[in-house]
C-alpha cells in the first residue's frame, strides 16, 4: 500500500525516533509499504517519520542512483553499484572522510534542492528485517543516502545543513509546503 508522505511542518519530522522490538505490529507489511511508497515516489531511501511513524526504521536503495547514471560518471564513486537494505534501529557508531557536496532533495521537501555537505563514510550499528545484528561501514552515495535518511530517524532534515540566509531565502517555498500549496505526483500529508 502506498502511503502518504508527511510534509515539512509535520512534528512527526522533528522528534527523535524509538528502536522496536521484533514484534512491532505489521512490521513487514509495513516495511513493504514503505518500499512500494518510496518507489512510487521516485525516492532512493524513505525513513519511518516520513510515513508518520516515529520509529527508528529507514529503507534505502541507492543501485537506483547507479542505474540512471551518465555514462561518465561511472566508476565515480567506489560504493557503486549500490545497496538495497532496510535498517532498523540504527546508531551511528563513527563517520570519517572527507566532507563532500552533493545536491541533495528529500520527498517531504518537494522541489527543494540544495547542495550539502556530508562525511564520506559512515559506520552504524543496526538490525535488518529479520533483526539480524550487523555492524557494517558505508562509503560515497550510499553513505550519503544513509546518513540523510539516518538524520530523519534522529528529528534532523538536509536544510538543517543550510546557512542561516539560505534558510531565509527559501522560507516562503517551505511555508508554501506546509501549507500544502505545492503540486507533486506523489501522496501527500501536509500539518493542519
Amino acid at each position: 500500500m502506498i502511503l502518504p508522505i508527511v510534509a515539512y511542518g509535520s512534528p512527526v519530522l522533528r522528534v527523535v525516533c524509538k528502536d522496536i522490538t521484533p514484534d512491532y505490529p505489521d512490521l513487514a507489511r509495513f516495511i513493504d509499504d514503505m518500499w512500494e511508497t518510496m518507489y512510487s515516489s521516485s525516492g532512493v531511501g524513505l525513513a519511518a517519520p516520513q510515513v508518520n511513524k516515529d520509529i527508528r526504521l529507514f529503507v534505502v536503495d541507492s543501485s537506483q542512483i547507479f542505474a540512471g547514471q551518465d555514462e561518465g560518471d561511472k566508476g565515480r564513486y567506489p560504493d557503486e553499484p549500490g545497496i538495497r537494505q532496510v535498517f532498523i534501529n540504527a546508531h551511528i557508531t563513527e563517520v570519517d572522510g572527507e566532507e563532500w557536496s552533493y545536491n541533495e532533495g528529500c520527498l517531504s521537501i518537494p522541489k527543494i534542492r540544495e547542495d550539502i555537505y556530508r562525511s564520506e563514510e559512515v559506520t552504524l550499528d543496526y538490525v535488518d528485517e529479520h533483526f539480524e545484528p550487523h555492524t557494517t561501514t558505508f562509503h560515497g552515495l550510499t553513505a550519503r543516502v544513509i546518513l540523510h535518511e539516518y538524520d530523519h530517524i534522529e528529528g534532523k532534515l538536509f536544510i538543517d545543513y543550510l546557512k542561516p540566509l539560505k534558510r531565509k531565502l527559501l522560507k516562503s517555498k517551505l511555508d508554501d509546503i506546509t501549507r500544502g500549496r505545492i503540486s507533486v505526483d506523489y501522496k501527500m500529508a501536509f500539518p493542519r
